[in-house]
């Protein structure tokens, strides 16, 4: 995992009032939410299961910094990110420098066709014990990452002229039946609809999982 990107950095600004959209994407945020009128915060967001609608207020300003996809950080450094917001990338930075032993199982369970059973074995230990380091870390199970990964590979390909039906095979699923229920599941659309929405195939194809520094959306 040697020169893994920790996080990535972005911003949003809302001149109105907006319900932003946002997927399932195996990555935390930290978030610096100015809103007018408000003092200043910092938030740590959750991994999704399934589509949400973050109410924003109008003028609202985040800067957020995505971290990678399974990493976490600790109350003590989100602390020291609210003592002294300018030195937030720092902060994550020193926080996130230390790999943890996931990285490479999680990058290894968005690969096309994997089973879990199958990284487990890769990575020399029993499902049960791949499970059970997976609960420690406070993180889902590995099914989790493997199924959002599929999900997020189909859905990173339908930006192409590839037949819906080719994209489910490239993907592991056993029919486009399939798929249309997964993403149905992670996304809230089939895909068709999402082929259909620009936005939202823009929203699925930030970094994230399946396509962080290092990871490619791949047909093979």
């Amino acid at each position: 995992m040697s020169g893994t990107v920790r996080f990535e950095k972005w911003h949003h600004r809302n001149d109105s009032a907006e319900n932003a959209l946002i997927f399932p994407d195996g990555c935390r945020d930290v978030l610096v939410v100015r809103e007018p009128g408000k003092r200043e915060k910092v938030l740590l967001t959750d991994l999704d299961f399934q589509p949400r609608v973050s109410k924003l207020a109008e003028g609202t300003r985040i800067t957020g910094f995505r971290l990678r996809p399974g990493a976490v950080v600790t109350d003590e450094v989100l602390l020291a990110v609210a003592r002294d917001c300018a030195q937030v990338e720092e902060l994550l930075g020193n926080a996130l420098d230390e790999t943890n032993d996931l990285d490479d199982v999680i990058v290894a369970l968005t690969l096309p066709q994997v089973t879990v059973d199958y990284v487990s074995k890769q990575a020399g230990v029993s499902l049960r014990t791949l499970q059970r380091r997976f609960r420690e870390h406070g993180l889902p199970s590995p099914e989790y990452w493997r199924l959002l990964a599929r999900a997020r590979r189909a859905a990173g390909l339908l930006a192409s002229d590839l037949p819906l039906v080719e994209i489910a095979s490239a993907c592991g699923f056993s029919d486009q039946a399939h798929m249309t229920r997964d993403l149905k599941r992670w996304f809230g659309g089939s895909p068709a609809q999402l082929r259909r929405d620009p936005y939202c195939l823009s929203l699925l194809s930030q970094p994230a999982l399946g396509n962080w520094t290092g990871e490619q959306i791949s047909t093979r």
